[in-house]
C-alpha cells in the first residue's frame, strides 16, 4: 500500500457502508477546493476521469 492510500483506506473501513449520492460528493469536493485551492487541478481531474469511466460502461 502506498502511503497516500491510507486516507482511502481509512475512508473505505470507516465510511464503507454508506451511501451518498454524486452531487453530494461533487459539493464536498468543491468545498474542499474553495479550502484548498492548490488541488483545483487534481480534483477537477479526478472528476473529468470518473465522469468519464461513466461514459465508457454505457
Amino acid at each position: 500500500m502506498y502511503f497516500t492510500d491510507r486516507g482511502l483506506e481509512e475512508l473505505a473501513e470507516r465510511r464503507g457502508a454508506e451511501s451518498v449520492s454524486l452531487a453530494w460528493l461533487a459539493e464536498r469536493m468543491r468545498e474542499f477546493v474553495d479550502l484548498n485551492p492548490e488541488f483545483e487541478v487534481h480534483v477537477e481531474r479526478l472528476a473529468t476521469l470518473r465522469a468519464l469511466l461513466d461514459d465508457e460502461e454505457d
